[in-house]
């Protein structure tokens, strides 16, 4: 059997949706209101592990586990392809789940504890028995907790040497972490054909396109909602008032989504999602700020 080439396994590994995961584990270090000064081999080691490693595990599972569907949505990826041969998608997944547990072991329990977490979702969303994905409600939480939930904490974990971050950060975390389910909803329209063929359950499929919007803006917004109510409470309105006005750009470009969300989907998820990510930020300043003082 013949191997794959290298940019092909780039190719299945999917760089581009490292950034999430990476960025969330970066509002984790600023949320722990610790400089990363003396602490960047960390900071490094913790980043591979959000994003090439535990996120391209993710990757690899799902598209070897979705080879079929990809046959119809997207026949040039890698697997459907033919340039990842026979089992190869699966030897790979398998490699990079023991490389993420081997990084994340030598980072401490805590970041052993999320990326285990994650890496268990990775292999539930995309795997028969189990395959959450086929339900859109836990298939796009499963992704959401991972991608934005887990590497918050862990970026928090590992400023603060491996130690369990305080509530406020679960709290922060989680909330966008619903949100995502939204983001996770609106990255579904691009494959409505395949999913209905193949009996994917997601959001889209299950609700019609127009539902579907609106059930993602909802879960988008009212998280967000509860963040400028918290860190209000925690005394901080300037940040507070930041991530209101986030907000309410994202409602007004909200409405031009519903008006067509199954064209307007890929442009809602480059410049809504944009400013979520941005609240997501002054957030973790906000945090940092309290940690600080």
């Amino acid at each position: 059997m013949s191997t794959p080439a290298p940019k092909a396994v780039l190719e299945l590994l999917k760089p581009v949706t490292w950034f999430p995961p990476m960025w969330a584990f970066a509002c984790g270090a600023v949320a722990s209101g610790l400089p990363a000064a003396g602490q960047w081999p960390m900071v490094l080691a913790g980043i591979l592990l959000a994003g090439p490693l535990v996120c391209a595990t993710s990757q690899a599972v799902n598209d070897w586990y979705d080879r079929h569907v990809d046959a119809i949505n997207e026949p040039q990826r890698p697997i459907p392809s033919g340039r990842i041969p026979g089992r190869w998608g699966l030897y790979i997944a398998l490699a990079w789940t023991g490389l993420s547990i081997a990084l994340a072991a030598a980072l401490g329990p805590v970041v052993l504890a999320a990326a285990a977490i994650g890496l268990v979702l990775a292999w539930l969303y995309s795997a028969p028995p189990v395959r959450l994905k086929q339900n859109g409600w836990w298939g796009n939480s499963a992704v959401a907790v991972s991608y934005e939930g887990l590497p918050w904490v862990t970026g928090a974990a590992v400023m603060l040497g491996g130690a369990v971050p305080d509530l406020r950060t679960f709290a922060i975390a989680g909330l966008y972490s619903l949100g995502a389910h939204g983001i996770m909803t609106l990255n579904d329209f691009k494959s409505v054909e395949g999913d209905r063929q193949t009996g994917v359950g997601s959001l889209p499929v299950r609700l019609g396109p127009e539902r579907a919007a609106r059930v993602a803006c909802w879960a988008m917004a009212l998280p967000q909602v509860a963040v400028v109510g918290l860190l209000a409470l925690w005394g901080h309105p300037g940040h507070a008032t930041v991530v209101a006005a986030l907000l309410a750009a994202q409602l007004a470009l909200m409405a031009r989504l519903l008006a067509d969300p199954r064209a307007r989907a890929p442009w809602y998820n480059a410049t809504g999602v944009s400013l979520y990510v941005l609240g997501m930020l002054v957030s973790a300043f906000a945090l940092g700020q309290s940690s600080i003082g």
